[in-house]
């Protein structure tokens, strides 16, 4: 009898300890929940290229939360994936897309389309996928009528809760906000506090580390107002220290899988308190 008293009991102490420590593991995540999402993808691996299909597969393969990828249109409306508006001497808003159709990327790949990437993209279970509109310098008619089209491509393939949005075009992340308005849209281009961009219907920043670094405290803003905050383009291992300690939403970088060994070693710092 008294051999199964003592079994009991320290059946109840492992149960105690286990509830314990999932008690604190879950105090950790809240305190330390930034995620990291991929710049471009994750591109910096063998073979692969900046907005390449194959550095968003790199950044599922890797296990990172999310990918963000750079849309431009063409003059004819078809949306691809490039970061700069100049792709091998052609200005892309102002070139219809059959004259650079069938160019490649650095690494042999063809130039997407959005159709393709989304494509590419859905297949890649619980991936985040970051969509950076590129404004549209000169044609806002063009731009606005972009951000329909990337909306509608979205939702056409069923992405519409894994899709976020982002641009440096505060116009084109209203219509973004306005047509999906359970969507994450963010604005890139600083200065606005978050309740600024909260009252005309943004409820994200996705602001450069020097911004956040000069106003901390909008990190803790637009968590109280549950918005999400992004830093962008943090790749030094310090920066990524100092900017871990207001726990923003997500840090956006080139070097996601340091980044995301950087955010466990702090978690297990955190969790060493307890």
């Amino acid at each position: 009898m008294k051999k199964i008293w003592m079994l009991a009991a320290c059946a109840l102490l492992v149960l105690i300890s286990g509830c314990k420590d999932n008690k604190i593991d879950k105090m950790v995540d809240q305190m330390v929940s930034t995620k990291v999402i991929a710049h471009r993808g994750y591109w910096k691996c063998e073979g692969s290229a900046q907005n390449s299909i194959s550095s968003l597969r790199n950044a599922h393969k890797a296990g990172v939360y999310g990918s963000e990828f750079d849309v431009q249109i063409t003059a004819d409306s078809v949306l691809i994936v490039n970061h700069d508006n100049d792709f091998k001497g052609h200005v892309i808003n102002l070139t219809h897309y059959k004259v650079i159709q069938d160019s490649l990327l650095s690494n042999g790949e063809k130039l997407p389309t959005l159709e393709e990437y989304l494509a590419a993209g859905k297949k890649l279970k619980g991936l985040l996928l970051v969509l950076e509109l590129k404004p549209v310098k000169d044609n806002p008619a063009l731009e606005q009528y972009a951000v329909e089209k990337c909306v509608e491509m979205v939702k056409k393939m069923g992405l519409g809760k894994r899709v976020d949005y982002i641009s440096f075009s505060l116009e084109a992340c209203k219509r973004f906000a306005a047509l999906m308005p359970k969507a994450s849209v963010a604005y890139l281009g600083g200065y606005y506090m978050p309740i600024e961009l909260l009252e005309i219907g943004i409820n994200g920043f996705d602001y450069h580390y020097n911004e956040v670094l000069m106003n901390p405290f909008w990190v803790d803003e637009a968590r109280n107002y549950n918005m999400t905050s992004n830093v962008w383009t943090v790749n030094d291992s310090l920066l990524v220290e100092t900017l871990l300690v207001g726990n923003p939403t997500f840090l956006t970088t080139d070097n996601p899988e340091e980044v995301m060994l950087q955010i466990q070693a702090l978690k297990e710092r955190v969790r060493e308190r307890f």
